[in-house]
């Protein structure tokens, strides 16, 4: 009778579900959590995507279960509708609108140009990923992780390629957060000593005037270009009027903390359930994460080739560091900037001038979002 019952609560257990691929998940999902909290890389998204990937791959949990007749799904399938409708994203870009100062980007408006030509990489991992033998919604999706702009990338790849969700998103913020480590090499490379050490002068005051029009000028604009854009450029730009205009203190505060956080944890929760066995454990993930580092470097080269001809085109003036900052990955871009010019010329300070590509990325991964979007969805 003991012997029966136990044979029985072994079989209803997961233990007896279990299979080396979900052993194989469990294992690199506690590799994930081990970079997120001990190296600290992206912790605040590595460590929830991590955790939802263990969730996902024990087996019989029902997580991620669909409704079957008038069994209800599992807690994290409802949590998930917000990635699937494409909400989450568009309300951690508010969270992100809300707490950056475009004011770099309005006192230099050539900034745009470096966060556009840092989207070079997007354009290379597609064609790269087109050859290799992905459809283009798939190589789409591919291309975006070149951005560094996480929800964008799990934005468009939710329209897109829904099953190519957890690679992307996994490759996108372990990328971001080893901008520290790819792009110093590549910056070294394409500089001079001599282009290194150019100092910028400071940047001019921008009226508040300026703040508060930006985001009302460029939501005008973008969304009549690219009505597909219209939830992430709208919400971005939603999030920095409320910053900006002064009167909506609690709303700025709510947008930057509470709200942003509370997406976060769905969201990487939510992505890293996707990542079952069945659908990571497959060759295209590979090729997913190799042209992951592909679209990162060729963002990298694209933005300081374009920030050369600046410096070029304006005999010296502008230092060619600042346009690998055109990746949107703020403010980690800029940062990598500021440390690689001031080991070339110790009074160098290109923060502010690299802040100015940086939140310029933001805008032009939105914008290069909506494109493949209006292209291929």
């Amino acid at each position: 009778m003991y012997i029966e019952a136990i044979r029985k609560i072994w079989e209803m257990s997961g233990f007896a579900a279990l299979t080396w691929q979900h052993g194989v998940m469990i294992l690199i999902a506690c590799v994930l959590m081990y970079f997120a909290i001990v190296k600290k890389f992206e912790p605040l998204l590595l460590l929830p995507i991590s955790f939802g990937m263990l969730l996902a791959n024990l087996p019989l949990a029902g997580l991620m279960g669909a409704p079957m007749g008038e069994e209800a799904g599992g807690l994290l399938y409802y949590l998930y509708q917000g990635v699937k409708l494409g909400i989450y994203p568009s309300l951690i870009f508010m969270g992100i609108g809300a707490m950056t100062d475009f004011g770099p980007l309005i006192a230099n408006p050539s900034s745009l140009l470096l966060g556009a030509g840092a989207q070079f990489g997007i354009i290379v991992a597609f064609i790269i990923a087109v050859a290799l033998g992905f459809d283009p919604k798939a190589a789409a999706s591919i291309g975006i992780i070149g951005g560094a702009d996480g929800p964008t990338a799990i934005y468009l790849t939710s329209k897109l390629s829904p099953d190519l969700l957890p690679a992307i998103a996994i490759a996108a913020y372990s990328y971001m957060a080893l901008i520290p480590m790819i792009q110093p090499p590549i910056m070294r490379l394409l500089t001079t000593e001599k282009e290194r050490k150019i100092e910028m002068k400071q940047l001019r005051e921008v009226s508040k005037l300026e703040k508060v029009c930006f985001p009302i000028i460029v939501t005008i604009l973008c969304v009549l270009l690219l009505p597909s854009v219209a939830p992430l450029i709208g919400m971005l730009m939603l999030g920095n009027l409320f910053r900006e205009s002064g009167v909506v203190e609690r709303l700025s505060d709510t947008a930057q903390n509470a709200l942003i956080n509370i997406v976060t944890i769905f969201l990487g929760v939510t992505v890293g359930a996707t990542s079952s066995a069945e659908r990571f454990l497959r060759l295209e993930t590979i090729k997913i994460i190799a042209l992951g580092l592909a679209a990162f470097a060729f963002s990298t080269v694209g933005g300081i080739l374009l920030g050369k001809l600046m410096c070029v085109l304006t005999k010296g003036k502008v230092n060619p560091l600042i346009g690998s900052a055109g990746v949107s990955a703020v403010p980690i871009a800029a940062r990598v900037s500021q440390i690689e010019g001031q080991k070339a010329n110790p009074r160098n300070f290109l923060l502010m001038h690299a802040m100015g590509p940086n939140v310029a990325g933001v805008i032009g991964s939105a914008v290069a979002a909506g494109i493949l979007l209006a292209l291929f969805g």
